[in-house]
């Protein structure tokens, strides 16, 4: 038997990526899974998919009344979704930061407020937020980016204190580069992508980018009832980045 099994969870962009993997991961624990994605479709295998607009609170209201509906329950919240953004904190216009601030951040806020009734109800109550080290390490040209991810780092920590008294566990993991579509298109893109690829395998002390599969795994422990006295963490999947200061090895 999983350490999921009867417990039903939901995967916010959950499609792709560490998303993917996570859902796939619990699904494979014994849990019932839904991925909501703007993305979703009408797949077979062990997933539901839900399609899911973060920036609509109509549309998370709906895809939270889903999953409920088909799972009669709601146990997991795992608030993945997020979209990605270069520059320094003058080369974004107003118009993106609101893009971004709008998805990474009032989405999961979005999410989180429709799925908290349900939650309450749940005997192994757990949301798991998907931060970066860029909300605690300085990276070239991540300015948004970083801010909506100190933002999340915040909120989680915030929503730990506010809902322990509820029975909901809430904490987040903060990979370091992850291996993912996004982080390809990126490199793809690059005016040299193989030293682009390579410079970001260096960033993490262990030389190469985490894998999404690794992600998951972390979300996995703090989503689980096994780790029913962990909250309020902020786990680093980041291949020793935010600790390790190594010599220059030339």
């Amino acid at each position: 038997m999983g350490e999921f099994d009867g417990l039903g969870a939901a995967v916010t962009g959950g499609a792709s990526g560490i998303g993917l993997a996570t859902a796939r991961l619990l699904a494979q624990r014994g849990a019932r899974v839904a991925v909501l994605d703007v993305r979703a479709d009408d797949r077979t295998g062990p997933l539901t998919f839900v399609p899911c607009d973060l920036t609509s609170d109509d549309s998370v209201r709906a895809a939270i009344g889903a999953v409920v509906a088909a799972f009669g329950r709601l146990d997991v919240l795992v608030n993945n979704a997020g979209i990605g953004a270069v520059g320094t904190v003058e080369e974004n216009p107003d118009d993106e930061w609101m893009r971004v601030l709008d998805v990474n951040v009032l989405g999961l806020v979005r999410v989180t407020r429709a799925a908290l009734p349900h939650l309450r109800r749940s005997p192994a109550a757990a949301i798991v937020n998907t931060c970066s080290i860029a909300a605690t390490a300085g990276l070239p040209r991540r300015a948004l980016y970083s801010a909506s991810k100190g933002a999340l780092l915040a909120l989680t920590r915030a929503m730990a204190a506010d809902h322990v008294g509820d029975g909901i566990r809430v904490s987040c993991v903060s990979p370091g580069t992850v291996d993912t579509p996004w982080v390809g298109r990126l490199v793809a893109s690059a005016a040299d992508p193989d030293a682009e690829r390579a410079a970001l395998n260096a960033r993490q002390p262990t030389g190469r980018m985490v894998s999404a599969d690794e992600v998951a795994a972390a979300i996995a422990y703090l989503a689980s009832p096994a780790a029913g006295s962990t909250t309020g963490v902020d786990l680093a999947v980041d291949g020793g980045m935010s600790g390790l200061r190594m010599r220059p090895t030339s």
